[in-house]
């Protein structure tokens, strides 16, 4: 992995060459040399433009590391808004047809980024409530303890059929759906990287959970995923551990360091440890015809309800016939036996191997790892 700089008037470089590292320079600047239509997925940390005002102390009088660096610094909301809009519209134009955002941030801008997607034809699909279980209090008392910031996906556009991985986010929850609130901790320990002097490198680090979740659940192996502003590098270590391309920007020779170290001490997940739940929709189809095509099961054969109620023969042509008016499909006879307007023959029915019931769904299996 390099640090390569853009400069200006240099040849649009190819998405190979960029691919795996880190651009320095401004991120619109970059963004705009990249080819159109060529990234799956944009996650975008931009400043969060606090408008600090003075120092910020801990009761025992000690300062609090709070985001007062001149990247967070905007003369007005007009510049903040400005500064969105023109790095959106270059994250826009690079984003594939098909592919998708992630913007974070907290109540100071997140709602700017949110009207300014919608201004430029993104499609928000979600947006995620990040609860921090381990938040900083509010040592004023003068306001309530900011225990979380709020994650915007979003399509390229209304049509855009963007990747979602709703098994693998559901088997990240022990089998129950994916709820939009994520009860993630902040960074602590081994996890928060530290300067020369022994300082936080960054003052709001993502945690590698955090992005874990996100590209589980929204991009798949092989994809190429943008960080606009990449800080200390969580985005890429977290790529190249899940076997994604990533490319990050960072105009910080400072984050661009402790990024290139961070990252190169990673290591890519090997293949099948990268495999994911996938729906069984998004399985490859077998129709049952293929089952008596390839001897699996012969014309003739009876299969057996697994309720134990019912018996149907295999014709030829892959139907079965169940009775003189009960013919068709293994939904069709499963759903007549059983007075119901549908049926999932796979789970209905199954063939007898050694005096044992077994499912035809267990065939059907066989193929698709052929296949």
């Amino acid at each position: 992995m390099t640090n390569k700089p853009v400069k200006k008037g240099a040849p649009a470089p190819s998405l190979d060459a960029v691919l795996n590292t880190i651009q320095s320079g401004d991120c619109i600047e970059v963004m705009n040399s990249l080819p159109e239509n060529s990234v799956d997925l944009i996650f975008a940390d931009p400043p969060y433009n606090l408008q600090l005002k003075g120092e910020l102390h801990r009761p025992d009088n000690s300062k609090v590391d709070a985001v007062d660096d001149h990247w967070d610094q905007f003369d007005s909301f007009a510049v903040y808004d400005r500064f969105t809009r023109d790095w959106l519209s270059a994250a826009r134009r690079i984003l594939k047809p098909n592919g998708a955002i992630w913007v974070i941030g907290s109540y100071h801008n997140v709602f700017r980024m949110g009207a300014e997607l919608q201004n430029q034809g993104f499609w928000i699909l979600n947006d995620v409530v990040w609860r921090k279980s381990n938040p900083m209090p509010n040592f004023r008392g003068k306001r309530l303890t900011n225990a979380h910031e709020t994650l915007i996906w979003a399509s390229k556009s209304e049509s855009a059929k963007p990747t979602f991985n709703y098994e693998a986010l559901k088997a990240l929850n022990e089998g129950v759906q994916m709820r939009s609130d994520w009860v993630l901790p902040i960074c602590t320990g081994h996890e928060r990287l530290k300067d020369e002097n022994g300082d936080k490198a960054h003052p709001t680090q993502k945690p590698e959970s955090l992005l874990h979740r996100v590209l589980i659940g929204t991009t798949n192996p092989g994809d190429v995923v943008l960080d606009p502003f990449f800080g200390t590098g969580t985005t890429g270590a977290v790529a190249k551990m899940l076997g994604r391309n990533f490319i990050g920007i960072e105009r910080e020779e400072t984050y661009r360091k402790v990024a290139t170290k961070r990252i190169k001490n990673v290591r890519k997940l090997d293949n099948e440890a990268l495999e994911v739940s996938q729906s069984k929709r998004a399985q490859p189809r077998v129709p049952f015809g293929q089952l008596v095509e390839r001897g699996m099961l012969r014309p003739g054969e009876e299969l057996y309800s697994l309720n134990g109620r019912h018996t149907a023969k295999v014709r030829a042509d892959g139907t079965l016939v169940g009775s003189k008016d009960n013919k068709g499909s293994i939904h069709q006879v499963g759903a007549a036996f059983e007075g119901a307007p549908s049926c999932n023959g796979w789970t209905y029915w199954a063939y007898k191997s050694e005096g044992k019931k077994v499912p035809i769904d267990n065939l059907r299996q066989q193929i698709r790892a052929e296949m």
